[in-house]
């Protein structure tokens, strides 16, 4: 029975793969002969063919600047939800899990038109915006904060800490694995966002990687090349697939120490 699990396992791991390794054949492919020679002049041509410098670093600067914003929002927010009393606390608290299940291309509209009135239209600021609060991180971080035992705390207060002292002394050392599980979240999901930067961005001096191929892609010079395409779109899976395969045993600990199934 185990040897069957094992081979069924096998064999859907492949088919999973099998998509990216056929993106890999065709980018490393040289289309010009009717062989099949591997060459890397598919990601030369890729690489000349597209401003993909430029939209790496924007890319590079959303993330950064989504994870840094909601790091520092999640945290407060799980705090106060974790620990405090106040008014309509669990109305509050219900609105935010209500918000984990609407989906975020339901708000595409009337985020579009508040980014307008604001006159921030393809702009960073205007693709980091919507997600500098994440409802997701501020339940997951919530639960991990009320397992905390709140002793460590009062002891913190004892010592004459402040609110913001004993979250940055207690609260964040101690949830340290939450907290690189839900970075791994939110740096792979904004790294291949798609949707929101296409509406919103219209140069590529604000384009992230995921639009910019897009717009490389549809180019009447690279649209019939399958292998420029296939080596542009491993310009995007690399770095996600080298951070993974490198830090794989941290990623796995992290989720397991999360709680994240």
């Amino acid at each position: 029975m185990n040897r069957l699990i094992s081979i069924s396992t096998y064999i859907l791991a492949l088919l999973w793969a099998l998509p990216f390794l056929g993106i890999v054949f065709m980018a490393f492919k040289d289309s010009s002969e009717k062989g099949y020679s591997l060459t890397f002049r598919n990601f030369i041509d890729a690489w000349n063919a597209a401003p993909f410098g430029q939209y790496y670093l924007n890319t590079i600067i959303i993330v950064i600047a989504i994870l840094s914003v909601q790091l520092i929002t999640i945290t407060l927010a799980a705090y106060a939800f974790a620990r405090m009393n106040f008014i309509a606390k669990g109305f509050t608290f219900m609105l935010i899990l209500i918000q984990i299940m609407i989906p975020s291309d339901v708000l595409i509209y009337p985020n579009s038109n508040t980014i307008a009135q604001l006159g921030i239209y393809d702009t960073k600021l205007a693709t980091t915006i919507p997600y500098f609060i994440s409802a997701f991180g501020i339940f997951l971080l919530r639960q991990t904060f009320k397992g905390i035992p709140y002793e460590l705390e009062e002891a913190a207060k004892m010592e004459g800490c402040s609110r913001l002292q004993i979250i940055r002394n207690v609260y964040i050392p101690l949830a340290k694995p939450t907290y690189l599980a839900f970075g791994l979240i939110s740096v792979s999901t904004q790294w291949s966002n798609f949707l929101w930067p296409l509406i919103i961005t219209d140069s590529d001096e604000n384009r992230p990687l995921t639009v910019g191929l897009s717009m490389f892609a549809k180019a009447s010079d690279s649209g019939a090349q399958w292998g420029i395409v296939c080596a542009g779109t491993l310009f995007i899976i690399f770095p996600l697939l080298l951070a993974f395969l490198l830090f794989q045993k941290q990623f796995v600990s992290s989720f397991m120490q999360s709680g994240i199934k």
